[in-house]
């Protein structure tokens, strides 16, 4: 069975609404489609802001450059599975992590990633959409964040980008780091920084 075709089980369930209560608990503005990128990032990992590495170098860096505050967690995982961390790029600044570490840490993050197919994802979402629901979950502008989201289902596409709202309120700058990168390389470095 692919790891997108999850059945749906206690232990399944539990991570999902687990995950689901983490996100809510820390981000409140949180709104549908930033929960569903939330999951997104757990199966689909970096890869498409990797697909041009030196324009996401530059990214990187003009994003490092912005005065203003870096909130959120140094790093916490993506989605049930854990798969990905988001990477707070406070680290980079504070001088905890080098760039030079950080970056190529980033970019190894997308080698071996076999992302789902468009109907194994949308089984998974699905799964996920039904626990929001059994949960009664509600989001402001869930309706029209639905309906994005489903256009862009429609043409196969399945990435998408913190509501405005989200970024507004959180200020959260971070990269997408696999796993077994972030484990390795990264946490190391904070845990030294302690």
């Amino acid at each position: 069975m692919n790891e997108a075709e999850l059945p749906l089980t206690p232990t399944v369930a539990d991570s999902i609404a687990e995950a689901l209560d983490y996100q809510l608990s820390h981000y409140p503005s949180s709104q549908y489609r930033d929960v569903y990128k939330n999951f997104m990032q757990d199966f689909f990992g970096p890869g498409h802001i990797l697909a041009d590495t030196a324009a996401s170098g530059r990214y990187l860096r003009q994003e490092l450059a912005e005065e203003g505050p870096f909130d959120g967690p140094l790093y916490e995982k993506t989605g049930f599975r854990g798969n990905f961390y988001r990477v707070n790029l406070s680290l980079i600044k504070d001088n905890v992590i080098s760039y030079e570490t950080f970056f190529p840490a980033f970019v190894e993050s997308v080698q071996g990633i076999i992302p789902p197919s468009g109907e194994e994802w949308m089984k998974t979402w699905n799964l996920i959409d039904s626990i929001i629901l059994a949960k009664g979950l509600h989001f402001p502008d869930e309706e029209t964040d639905r309906q994005a989201l489903a256009n862009q289902f429609a043409e196969g596409n399945y990435i998408a980008h913190h509501s405005r709202r989200f970024n507004d309120s959180v200020h959260f700058h971070y990269r997408i780091i696999s796993r077994d990168n972030f484990e390795k390389i990264i946490l190391p470095l904070i845990e030294k920084s302690e």
